[in-house]
């Protein structure tokens, strides 16, 4: 049947809808109708706003698919194309031309043509993907105008909305497979108590460079160690989980000191995209008593101690070697220090002394600064996280925003009331 399509005076509500969601554009349709009399003959219509959609006509599918070029902006198909209704189908079969438009044309809006008398079956094009359905007896020029129109920005907007799904699916995924990169200590049984703090330097990031961990092996000795790799990047954080999850087996197989840490170097020489990424690392390794650990340190700079009744101080870094992945045959000594019977441990990487004191400009915190400003955080009586947070928020304050570099922290802490 013919479906003419005139051009009619358009109602002044409705020129004010289509103004409204299309922003003034012209538009491209493509008709897949099988219409021997050539019902959509003309080139063009125009809207009320003097905007045009252009029309081209296919009579099939096959001609529809070489027609369906960037520039169409929606498709109109006609549910009663031959092709799409075999002898004896029942009214689901009637949608295979639809159902292939939208395989054939997924960013595109597409309108279904059908006759008053198949409600249901223009219900069931719209619940099939078709952004709208228009009935043939009721078509005219400005009806199909605006038709389109809605068509086409309804499809932008589920376009929108697919891909912020898909966004927020990614960040989601993203973000479970970072927390599970961060390391869970490992001290059941140690009368240790432990806190930590993580700021990568990336925006919107949660792994950086940095990298830390702890575990407590079946002798009863608690190992930590904290690491830097140098850079700022993705690929820098996926070194540095790979390096954590070394230095984690590697200890729970009897590794210490130098071993350790030489092959360390071996997984970073292998891991790494050049030769000239390295990383810095402090391990520590705290004997059973708590009283006693052995320091080893590549590159990285000494903890800090604080002692009962002791100013706060950094453990002996003279006996220090090279970061990890500059030397090819370094050595690591690992020197025992005393902690004695209460004491609290500080690792932490160089984001956080190296920010400025006073804002941009300013000297940097350094080691000196920072020994500082925690011995005065313990003397009003800061601990743990809360310590953690107190230093991290002061640095920085002082340095005027946000930190550059990665910032790792950690904090082991031994309290004994009935003796130091």
């Amino acid at each position: 049947m013919p479906v003419p399509v005139p051009r009619q005076r358009v109602d002044p509500s409705d020129r004010a809808a289509g103004a409204e969601h299309t922003g003034g554009t012209d538009l491209t349709l493509l008709v897949i109708e099988d219409d021997p009399a050539g019902t959509f003959t003309a080139p063009e219509l125009t809207d009320a706003s003097g905007n045009r959609v252009r029309i081209r006509t296919a009579r099939n599918l096959t001609e529809a698919e070489r027609l369906l070029t960037d520039d169409v902006h929606c498709v109109l198909v006609d549910l009663a194309l031959p092709s799409s209704t075999p002898a004896g189908s029942v009214d689901a079969d009637r949608l295979t031309a639809l159902r292939h438009v939208l395989r054939l044309a997924p960013r595109h809006a597409v309108l279904a043509l059908t006759s008053a008398g198949d409600a249901e079956l223009a219900a069931e094009a719209v619940r099939t993907g078709a952004q709208d359905h228009l009935l043939r007896e009721e078509l005219d020029g400005p009806l199909l105008s605006r038709a389109i129109r809605y068509a086409v920005e309804r499809k932008r907007a589920d376009s929108v909305q697919v891909k912020l799904a898909e966004s927020r699916l990614r960040a989601q995924e993203n973000a479970r497979l970072e927390r599970g990169l961060l390391p869970t200590p490992l001290l059941q049984g140690s009368d240790l108590r432990f806190a930590a703090r993580y700021r990568p330097g990336r925006s919107r990031a949660l792994l950086g460079g940095d990298f830390y961990d702890t575990v407590r092996t079946p002798d009863g000795t608690v190992h930590a160690m904290i690491g830097d790799v140098s850079g700022h990047g993705p690929d820098e954080a996926a070194l540095g989980v790979e390096l954590r999850i070394a230095w984690r087996a590697l200890t729970f197989a009897g590794l210490c000191g130098d071993e350790l840490l030489s092959t360390l170097q071996k997984v970073l020489e292998h891991e790494r995209e050049s030769e000239e990424i390295f990383a810095t690392l402090c391990t520590v390794d705290i004997a059973p008593d708590g009283r006693r650990a052995g320091l080893c340190l590549a590159g990285h700079p000494s903890p800090l101690i604080a002692r009962r009744g002791a100013p706060t101080g950094l453990l002996p870094y003279e006996d220090s070697g090279p970061a990890l992945g500059v030397l090819p045959r370094a050595r690591w000594p690992r020197k025992q220090v005393e902690l004695g019977g209460s004491w609290s441990l500080m690792m932490y990487t160089d984001g956080l002394i190296e920010g400025r004191t006073a804002g941009p400009g300013s000297p940097r915190l350094g080691q000196e600064g920072m020994v500082e400003m925690v011995s005065r955080q313990f003397a009003q009586g800061l601990d743990g996280e809360e310590l953690l947070e107190s230093a991290v928020a002061e640095v920085r304050q002082l340095n005027g925003g946000e930190l550059t570099d990665d910032v790792a922290v950690l904090l082991l802490s031994r309290h004994r009331r009935d003796r130091r």
